[in-house]
């Protein structure tokens, strides 16, 4: 996986009181190609970072009047732990250095120094960025591919049709609840595929504001809006050669949604404040829990995008329509954090695994997941027991016993109203992922109706 950048995408922001080091530093790192800007003290800098600046490196000088280079380093940490950060300080100050670099320093160079000695130490501490990006990337893929485990037939299912699809360059479409492993099924997609060297992005649409998320998906260009103080680099031009995963692709705006459609047709896209289309090609896998022909009759979704998007469609089965995983899915998460947490537990109590097999999981397998790791971590089953909220078919016989007295058609009537209202508004709650607006207007009742149905038959997620 290749994530170095270009030394013309690299940004260094040079900290120092003294003007004519400035604009010594600042001609030396243009000529070698990188972009830069000053700052001619620790507050100064700081508010540059702040105002989304977003320098590859800094180079920040020791000793500065009001705000020093410690201080400054310790502030720059606070806001972003991974910001490489290189010491400028003059002879004699060894002691101070050695606190910089356990206060997260990347590295130092003593005034004064040769321009090859700059160039050698910005080089080694992107090389080594750049290694720690690679080792990530790497273990949070083999993280996210370990737990694609499933003997349902369904399931089976979908990983033959992931194997055949995969080497193609085919538009995808995930469909399923929250919960149900959408970003797995992507990942394997691509871990399958001829761009499996790259890199796969995610993007979560329903995590920010449209503006934020067109700027997210296609950056934008220096000055395109106030704050804008130096361009970035958008996801799909992130993703170039590889693969974008878009979650929740139902909530992006209608204004979106057109543009990523011209993405889909010609592979163009243009940044915000940009006068020229860039070229990219970016394998496509979209995914969303809502039901996308019910969007588009209410004008939430385009159909021309939908069935660009719609060349594949994964539909995946909710975990209470594969109860079989569910044990094999329990040992997997047994043994990961027992691992992870140290713990001497021996295995999963009989009386966990009767539970979950009664269970709907509306959660599905992270809702099981993190019942897992609960019980791990607790090591007591009672505090996974009481946070279930088993169906009416799994609780107890003596909360299900018909009473003896005989019951009027009226009462029988009722009560078998009130269960087929409960079970409605338990699927309508699920499907539209514990969002109470969506539900009542799938149930076409007011949204204080449903409040006040779900307070009366003690729905709780």
């Amino acid at each position: 996986m290749n994530t170095e950048i270009g030394p013309k995408e690299k940004h260094v922001l040079v900290v120092d009181d003294e003007e004519s080091v400035r604009r010594y530093l600042a001609t030396l790192l243009t000529s070698e190609g990188y972009e830069v800007s000053c700052a001619e003290g620790g507050e100064e800098a700081l508010a540059m970072i702040k105002q989304q600046l977003s320098p590859s490196a800094v180079i920040l000088d020791v000793m500065m009047p009001q705000v020093d280079g410690l201080e400054t380093l310790r502030r720059i940490r606070e806001m972003d732990e991974a910001l490489p950060v290189i010491m400028l300080s003059a002879v004699g100050q060894t002691a101070t250095i050695v606190k910089a670099m356990k206060m997260g320093a990347s590295d130092y160079l003593t005034k004064p120094f040769e321009d090859e000695e700059l160039g050698i130490t910005l080089e080694k501490v992107f090389d080594r960025m750049t290694l720690v990006r690679e080792v990530e990337d790497l273990r949070d893929q083999l993280n996210k591919t370990s737990d694609f485990i499933s003997i349902n037939d369904e399931m089976i299912r979908i990983k033959e049709m992931i194997r055949k699809i995969a080497g193609t360059d085919a538009t995808v479409l995930v469909l399923g609840e929250s919960g149900v492993g959408k970003e797995l099924i992507a990942r394997a997609i691509h871990d399958q595929s001829l761009r499996r060297d790259k890199i796969m992005v995610r993007v979560n649409c329903a995590a920010l504001p449209s503006e934020l998320l067109e700027s997210e998906l296609f950056g934008f260009e220096r000055g395109a809006f106030t704050g804008a103080m130096r361009g970035k680099m958008g996801k799909f031009e992130l993703a170039n050669g590889g693969t974008i995963f878009l979650d929740e692709i139902a909530e992006m705006s209608p204004g979106l949604q057109a543009k990523l459609l011209h993405v889909l047709q010609d592979g163009e896209f243009s940044k915000l404040g940009g006068k020229k289309d860039l070229k990219v090609d970016v394998r496509i896998v979209a995914a969303t829990n809502q039901n996308l022909e019910r969007a588009i009759k209410e004008g939430r979704f385009r159909e021309d995008l939908y069935y660009r998007l719609n060349v594949v469609k994964i539909l995946v089965p909710p975990l209470r329509e594969r109860k079989e995983d569910i044990p094999i899915l329990c040992q997997h998460f047994f043994k990961k954090f027992r691992a992870q947490y140290d713990s001497d537990m021996e295995k999963v109590p009989e009386t966990i695994l009767e539970a979950f097999m009664s269970y709907a999981w509306p959660g599905n397998i992270r809702e099981l997941e993190n019942m897992m790791r609960r019980l791990v971590v607790l090591r007591d089953e009672k505090y996974v027991l009481k946070e279930m909220v088993l169906p009416v078919e799994a609780r107890p016989e003596q909360e299900k016993a018909p009473s003896l007295e005989p019951l009027s058609l009226k009462e029988i009537s009722k009560r078998k109203t009130v269960e087929v209202e409960r079970d409605a508004i338990f699927k309508a709650l699920v499907e539209n992922n514990w969002n109470k607006k969506r539900a009542a207007e799938t149930l076409n009742i007011s949204y204080r109706a449903l409040q006040y149905k779900i307070k009366e038959y003690g729905i709780d997620r």
